[in-house]
């Protein structure tokens, strides 16, 4: 009888899907990540269940979505609930780098963590009730260094900080930006591990999370890279949502995560800005391939399902935005590969409809253990297995309003192979795109007359699956754990 297999879940932050050189995105240097999607299946319409990064961690580590837990800020506390039921199956626990639990130090079911958060994350303002020094802070101190951020990066020179839109180079010692900190702490706690039990390893990267700031040499490799620019007009962004402009007006004015934002930024300085992007991906890359090479070598490798995903995308300019905080492709769509020879088919590309949380219920059934019935996330084993199996129908997304995001109540988006709809709570206006013959997203039909009856007929259906989710959420409070209360999904 086989062994439980070991679970190897990474994590990047704030990675588009389209990042990945054999799956649609030829301009990005990804050799590992390309042999993973060779070696194992990948998913190009994987959605995020929030564009943040909390309330879609929370998400994926609860089986639920946001509205499920009640989390739809940064600053909600929340712990995983699955990871306990892995420690109780036999499972060594271990995450390194990123989680974003709140209280960030929380144990969240893992037997061990070594904290590492955001690369630009102040220990003051709008922070301080929740300041804590995690591990690659204590690296930096020991090795007599300043850690790069807003503050000092805008002190040694404000005119560019301001220029920069958040791209900067990495100048202390490669081995201290954040990404390598977290994989050679990855690589050192693999070569000590002793244990025979089987291992549950989430490594969580900061990248390529703003600040752009990789090392010189991964920005060289990308120097003479036509990279996908975006297309604004002025049309388009003076028919954005009020909630849109409003975004779009705090970013400009609000410096977030380094980023002093131009919406009508130049061309030179928005490619400047993707290719510190893309060069953070490549080191990534670099790292992941460092880590599947360990693995390989201390024999876990070959019992082993290894996930890569990412939380939610990025803007970077599209659309006349940067970050999330939107419902638009490259901030909801990320990517997911699933790779263990043996179990998973090789080189298998589908378009299936799939969501982010549906990684907890696939990691479950590898450990033989039960998925809770009142999980809305779904596996992935069937849709790995059988190419037949149709996936979802339609994907959800929600987003709260928060420091950032402070024009609308609630966001929720449904999106199916043709249309996407963002309903705005409390607001007339919303989004309702056509994506057969709009996939950049530059039409909002929402008011049209002639779109309005498959708007209020696509606004139902995402309300209805609101309430049943509400409905599920209340249910799952009151029911006994030794009898609960099972509410059926509603169909679409």
């Amino acid at each position: 009888m086989q062994q439980q297999p070991n679970i190897i879940l990474i994590i990047t932050d704030q990675q588009r899907w389209d990042t990945i050189g054999s799956l649609g995105a030829p301009w990005m240097k990804t050799p590992n990540l390309d042999r993973m999607a060779a070696e194992g299946t990948a998913f190009t319409h994987c959605f995020t269940t929030s564009p943040l990064c909390v309330s879609a961690r929370a998400s994926l580590f609860s089986g639920c979505y946001p509205h499920m837990l009640n989390v739809y800020h940064n600053f909600d506390a929340w712990e995983p609930t699955w990871v306990s039921s892995l420690a109780q199956a036999g499972y060594h626990c271990v995450n390194i780098g990123k989680m974003h639990i709140n209280p960030y130090d929380a144990k969240g079911g893992f037997h061990q963590r070594f904290m590492v958060e955001n690369k630009d994350r102040g220990l003051f303002l709008e922070e301080a009730h929740r300041a804590i020094y995690d591990e690659w802070d204590k690296a930096l101190l020991a090795n007599n260094v300043v850690k790069p951020t807003r503050f000092t990066r805008h002190a040694a020179d404000p005119e560019g900080f301001m220029k920069a839109l958040g791209a900067f180079e990495w100048e202390l010692p490669e081995r201290l930006f954040s990404d390598n900190f977290i994989a050679d702490t990855s690589l050192w706690w693999l070569e000590q591990r002793t244990a025979k039990n089987p291992l549950f390893l989430q490594i969580g990267f900061c990248g390529p999370h703003p600040p752009y700031d990789p090392p010189r040499r991964y920005i060289d490799m990308y120097k003479d890279v036509d990279l996908p620019m975006p297309e604004v007009t002025q049309q388009e962004l003076d028919a954005q949502t009020p909630a849109l402009k409003a975004y779009r007006h705090v970013q400009e004015t609000g410096n977030f995560d380094s980023i002093a934002w131009r919406s009508q930024a130049s061309r030179e300085d928005l490619l400047r800005l993707r290719r510190h992007y893309a060069a953070n991906v490549t080191l990534l890359d670099e790292r992941i391939g460092d880590i599947m090479a360990r693995l390989d070598r201390i024999g876990i490798l070959r019992n082993s399902i290894v996930m890569f995903t990412s939380d939610h995308g990025d803007n970077l300019g599209d659309h006349g935005l940067i970050g999330k905080h939107n419902m638009y492709e490259g901030s909801v769509r990320v990517p997911l590969i699933v790779r263990s020879p043996g179990r998973v088919p090789a080189g298998q590309v589908t378009d299936r409809f799939v969501s982010w949380m549906d990684i907890a219920p696939t990691i479950l059934e590898s450990a033989g253990i039960p998925v809770p019935k009142n999980w809305e996330a779904e596996s992935l084993w069937p849709l790995i297995n059988d190419p037949q199996v149709p996936g979802r129908d339609a994907v959800y997304a929600e987003l709260g309003r928060d420091h950032i995001q402070q024009e609308a109540e609630m966001m929720i988006m449904r999106r199916d192979r043709k249309w996407k709809v963002v309903f705005y709570l409390g607001q007339e206006n919303g989004e309702l795109y056509d994506l057969e013959t709009d996939a950049k997203e530059t039409r909002n039909l929402w008011q049209e007359p002639a779109h309005r009856a498959m708007r209020d007929e696509l606004v139902g259906k995402l309300l209805r699956w609101q309430v049943a989710g509400t409905l599920r959420s209340r249910i799952k409070e009151r029911a006994r754990p030794q009898q609960p209360m099972i509410v059926e999904k509603v169909a679409d």
